[in-house]
C-alpha cells in the first residue's frame, strides 16, 4: 500500500471528484486528508494533479516511519522566515539590489554558496550594526504555520534545528522567541560598533549544513533516517539527502527536482501532517 497526503482541512467537489477518479476516496485525518492506494502512483502524476487543484499533495517514502521521528532541522531564510536577511541587511547601505541578485543566483545553485557570501557580506563593509536590529524589528516575519509547527513538534517531544548560511544575529534571536532547541549560522565581523564585511571562522555552506544534521544525530542518539530536513535553496540540498525525509518548502526549482516531499500552498504547520 502508497500513501497520499492532501495538506489541506478542506476539499471542494471538484478537489473530491477528481482526486476519487484518480486515485480512491480522500479520509480526513485531522487537519488533512489521505488516499490508501494499493499501486505506488508516479511522482509526475501527484504533481500534475497538485497544480491543477492547487492542493499540496505528497507520496510518502516507503521507508519513511513518523514515530520515528525524533528531530527537525530547517533553513531560516525563506523557509522559518520570509525574507532573506543579508538582503534586507544591504537595504540600509543602498546596495540591496546586488545583493539580492546574487543572492538569489546562489539559491538556485547557479553560484557556489560559500563565494557568494563572502562576496555579498563584502558589500555590507562600514554598515552601522544597529542596522541588524532593525532588520529583526522591522522586516523579519516568520513564515504562515511557524509557531504552530514548531509547538506541534514540541508536543511531539521532537527537537528542533535552524540552521542558516545567515547570520548568527538572527538565528540567536529567533532561538529565544520560539525556545528552539539548537541553531548554527555566520558570524559578522564587527568593530568599532560597524560591519566590517567579513565572515568571523567557519561558513556554513551546504557541507557545513549536513554535517551540523549528523552532529546532532550523534548528540541526540538517533540515525539519520529519523531525521526531517526542510529547505527552499540549492544550499539545502546536501543537508535534505541525509535525512530520513527531505521538504522543499516553497522552494527553488533544483530544490523541488530532488527533494522527496514539497509545500507550495500551504504554510508551514502541514508539515505536522507527515506526524500523524
Amino acid at each position: 500500500m502508497a500513501t497520499i497526503l492532501i495538506h489541506s482541512n478542506h476539499l471542494n467537489s471538484i478537489q473530491t471528484k477528481a482526486l476519487t477518479s484518480h486515485f480512491a476516496e480522500p479520509v480526513q485525518v485531522k487537519n488533512h486528508f489521505r488516499i490508501e492506494v494499493e499501486k505506488r502512483p508516479l511522482m509526475e502524476e501527484i504533481s500534475d494533479l497538485s497544480l491543477n487543484l492547487q492542493l499540496d499533495m505528497n507520496l510518502l517514502p516507503e521507508d519513511f516511519k513518523s514515530d520515528e521521528v525524533k528531530l527537525v532541522i530547517s533553513d531560516m531564510d525563506s523557509t522559518l522566515i520570509s525574507i532573506e536577511c543579508v538582503d534586507e541587511i544591504a537595504d540600509f547601505i543602498n546596495v540591496k539590489a546586488e545583493v539580492s541578485a546574487i543572492t538569489e543566483a546562489a539559491m538556485q545553485g547557479e553560484l557556489d554558496f560559500e563565494s557568494s557570501l563572502i562576496k555579498r557580506v563584502n558589500l555590507l563593509s562600514g554598515l552601522d550594526t544597529s542596522a541588524l536590529q532593525h532588520v529583526y524589528d522591522e522586516r523579519l516575519t516568520l513564515n504562515p504555520g511557524a509557531e504552530t509547527w514548531i509547538d506541534g513538534l514540541k508536543s511531539k517531544e521532537i527537537s528542533f534545528a535552524l540552521v542558516s548560511g545567515g547570520f548568527t544575529f538572527f538565528t540567536d534571536r529567533l532561538k529565544k522567541q520560539l525556545n528552539l532547541d539548537f541553531t548554527r549560522a555566520n558570524v559578522l565581523g564587527e568593530e568599532d560598533g560597524k560591519l566590517t564585511g567579513k565572515v568571523v571562522g567557519h561558513i556554513i555552506g551546504a557541507q557545513a549544513k549536513a554535517d551540523f544534521l549528523h552532529e546532532l544525530c550523534q548528540k541526540l542518539d538517533i540515525a539519520p533516517h529519523q531525521v526531517i530536513a526542510v529547505g527552499d535553496g540549492a544550499n539545502d540540498l546536501v543537508m535534505m539527502k541525509e535525512a530520513g525525509l527531505s521538504l522543499a518548502y516553497h522552494a527553488k526549482p533544483a530544490v523541488q527536482a530532488q527533494a522527496l516531499t514539497s509545500l507550495n500552498f500551504r504554510g508551514l504547520d502541514s508539515i505536522l501532517d507527515f506526524l500523524e
